[in-house]
């Protein structure tokens, strides 16, 4: 097994990458393609959702192969490699697997715990199967992801843990408030009618909205969900065109976007024409989308000295609010030797003499130790990826006060579908992406997830077991045939030097030789079996091979009669 993952998700990259990464299905398909194209991959497979894009492959060499996917990714993403590069992250061999399996059990999901992940794993792997770029190792690797991903839901409380995206982005919009007493009698659009919107209109219904629009590019597909949604749950909901956005948006009170469109769907001036129908009245936008410094005024002196020998632009940075010349923003970008003048300044930095004797200048040099361990650990990270990672969020910033929304946006889509600018209009709350990803950072797990982790360790060893283990199958196979094809010479031969046996003295010879051959071959064989299970025991295939010679051709053979009847065994 050589299997390896590189892919980029809002764990490795701030949301303004992987917005520029995303890839549509039709570009998810021509990346699997031109992966098995390439070498030195055999099979690939790319799941693609809306926080993460990744690709799996069958490789048999691995600086050749993270070269070669990496110089895919980036390719099919329009983004280029060096600045995609930082952001990637690659997993190999046991590693990629417990990824995977990770993946499928909600553990790496924005919402820890979600179970929409299962849906576009299983997505993913019907892609692969239908383009026939999965060969044995991905169809099992997926299969079993999907296995573990529903063991982990069944068996443990990771539900309770977290919820859909959709759930964790509506309780953002509904500021803390109770979402059912929220949406009781408000209007809600509904843009777009893939997984991620329908289940957002469901989720709605149940919530009860007065009433549900529903708006796609294929009309069809809207009238399909606005009648399921009638049928299933109940809701007065109907389906419109998507020329007819402008016009539902001025009577609607909640808006859910999630399409596949590669631009903006709502811009910032629609949902201003549209708020300005409703009211009558011009809307105004609220300086730095209704955050604002918690002070403007100047911040006081820093307490580490002068400005000789510091590589940061103070002059440029001390007036922002909240700014810390200790702190991970100031450094974010710089590379590993910028970094290491800046902490040597740091350290050989005093404390102000305005502040000396004072409980200010007590918490200055507390703060001063404290974040001296920060920038040691940036040091490391610099020396490792060359610079400093950027700095994803932003500054503690004090909230003024804005009017109450009339209007609730939520954007579901990446890339995005309502422009962020929409944020800064009085009378706007938006929730997207972004912002659900700075705001899960915080959320609590419950301790169900170390019940998880546990399940995902042990079906990692499971699935190595099973695939060194099958790795040296065909080896078995060929031996025994080999084995057959010695008795079946022999038993020829001696009938044609005893003529004489009858049909029954021949059963009897035949039989009895045949025992002797399985009874030498069984224990050996399964003992190889369960040696080539634990890990390093890949080599024991190579022993048998040398030791019985068999001809590598016929193992190839056997293995790709049994790839073509595991191929069909598979469902469609």
């Amino acid at each position: 097994m050589s299997l390896l993952v590189v892919g980029l998700s809002h764990r490795s990259a701030p949301v303004s990458v992987l917005e520029r990464a995303a890839l549509s299905v039709d570009a998810q398909v021509k990346l699997a393609q031109d992966t098995v194209a390439a070498e030195p991959a055999a099979e690939a497979a790319v799941l693609g959702t809306c926080n993460r894009i990744e690709l799996y492959a069958d490789v048999d060499k691995f600086h050749a192969g993270v070269a070669e996917l990496s110089t895919l990714l980036a390719q099919h993403c329009g983004v280029g490699l060096e600045e995609l590069t930082p952001y990637l992250y690659v997993h190999y061999e046991d590693r990629a697997v417990h990824h995977l399996f990770s993946v499928a059990c909600g553990l790496d999901s924005m919402v820890v715990g979600e179970g929409q992940i299962l849906g576009q794993i299983k997505d993913s792997l019907a892609r692969a199967q239908e383009l026939h770029t999965a060969g044995r190792l991905l169809n099992d690797l997926f299969q079993q992801a999907l296995r573990v991903g529903k063991r982990a839901h069944s068996e443990t409380g990771i539900d309770r843990a977290g919820q859909s995206l959709v759930t964790f982005g509506l309780e953002q919009l509904s500021v803390g408030e109770d979402v059912e007493t929220w949406a009781q009698g408000r209007r809600a659009l509904v843009i777009g009618a893939g997984s991620m919107s329908s289940l957002a209109a469901a989720t709605l219904a149940r919530a009860g909205v007065a009433e549900i629009v529903v708006a796609n590019r294929t009309f069809e597909r809207a009238e399909r969900l606005a009648q399921i949604l009638a049928d299933a749950e109940g809701a007065t909901a109907r389906a419109v065109r998507m020329d007819a956005v402008s016009a539902e948006l001025t009577r609607a009170d909640v808006v859910v976007s999630c399409t596949g469109a590669t631009g903006l769907v709502l811009t910032a001036d629609a949902v201003a024409e549209a708020l300005q129908d409703r009211t009558g009245a011009p809307v105004a936008e609220v300086a730095d989308g209704g955050r604002t410094p918690a002070a403007e005024a100047p911040l006081p002196p820093t307490t580490v000295g002068t400005e000789e020998n510091c590589p940061l632009d103070l002059a440029a940075v001390q007036g922002a609010s909240g700014f810390s010349v200790l702190g991970e923003a100031a450094v974010a970008g710089l590379d590993a030797a910028a970094l290491e003048q800046h902490a040597a300044w740091v350290a050989g930095g005093t404390v102000d003499r305005r502040e000396q004797g004072t409980g200010r200048a007590l918490k200055a040099v507390e703060d001063t130790r404290a974040e001296a361990g920060l920038i040691d650990a940036l040091a490391q990270t610099a020396a490792t990826i060359g610079r400093v990672p950027e700095h994803r969020k932003p500054e503690p910033v004090a909230e003024i006060p804005r009017p109450a929304p009339a209007v609730f946006l939520l954007d579901l889509a990446m890339p995005r579908d309502i422009d962020a600018a929409a944020h800064r209009l009085a009378g706007v709350r938006l929730v997207d992406i972004e912002s659900l990803a700075e705001a899960s950072a915080d959320a609590p797990m419950a301790a169900d997830v170390d019940q998880v982790r546990r399940i995902v360790s042990d079906e990692v060893a499971a699935f190595g077991a099973a695939q060194r283990a099958q790795h040296i199958t065909p080896t078995v196979v060929a031996l025994r045939t080999m084995a057959a094809d010695v008795v079946a010479a022999e038993i020829a031969r001696l009938d044609g030097r005893l003529p004489g046996l009858d049909t029954r003295q021949r059963g009897e010879i035949r039989q009895a030789v045949h025992r002797v051959v399985d009874k030498l071959l069984h224990a050996p064989t399964v003992r190889v079996k369960q040696l080539a299970a634990e890990p390093g025991g890949a080599g024991y295939a190579d022993a048998l091979r040398t030791l019985f010679d068999l001809d590598p051709e016929t193992v190839a053979a056997v293995s790709r009669a049994v790839d073509n009847t595991d191929e069909k065994d598979r469902p469609a």
